[in-house]
């Protein structure tokens, strides 16, 4: 039995997704959130992505099962490099995904912006850890504000802090 860590619980818990939801999961690491999203899935998908081959193995390993069922696709490949329809996403989410708050991530943040449709929802979510939540939540949120994102939201939890926007 594979063990859930209780950020990836927490963390998909706020992205809630509904059955037929259409989401993006950037950072997908060993594929754990994938496997509990694709598990809530009946005509939704997801795709998850990151940049290293190892984790996107893992990934497609872990949850063979939703790819087959056509709920889950898995791709090796930056953030920055992702090319998706205008407005095709209800909701992108990444957990632990460093590049939000240790630099402007303003391209990040121009193709999620993109690919999410008018009310889409982008969940930046992390752990809770040594980084400091008050130091990753206010420049999280400020670079989400930036980048034309709106009702931004900062949660806190005894498992993780996260910074919620949608798209206008």
């Amino acid at each position: 039995m594979n063990t859930v860590p209780d950020r990836i619980s927490w963390a998909v818990s706020v992205v809630d997704p509904g059955p037929g939801h259409r989401l993006l999961e950037f950072g997908c690491g060993p594929g754990v959130a994938a496997e509990l999203v694709c598990a809530r899935l009946d005509q939704g998908t997801l795709l998850a992505i990151d940049r290293s081959a190892v984790a996107v193995d893992r990934t497609r390993r872990r949850n063979a099962d939703h790819v087959r069922a056509g709920r889950l696709e898995v791709r090796e490949c930056a953030l920055t490099d992702l090319r998706l329809p205008a407005g095709s996403l209800d909701q992108a989410f990444g957990v632990n995904v460093n590049v939000f708050w240790t630099g402007s991530a303003s391209a990040e943040l121009a193709v999620l912006h993109a690919a999410l449709r008018p009310g889409g929802r982008l969940s930046v979510l992390y752990g809770a850890g040594p980084t400091g939540p008050d130091r990753v939540t206010a420049v999280v949120a400020d670079h989400l504000r930036t980048s034309g994102f709106a009702d931004i939201d900062i949660l806190r939890s005894a498992h993780g802090t996260g910074i919620v926007g949608t798209v206008r």
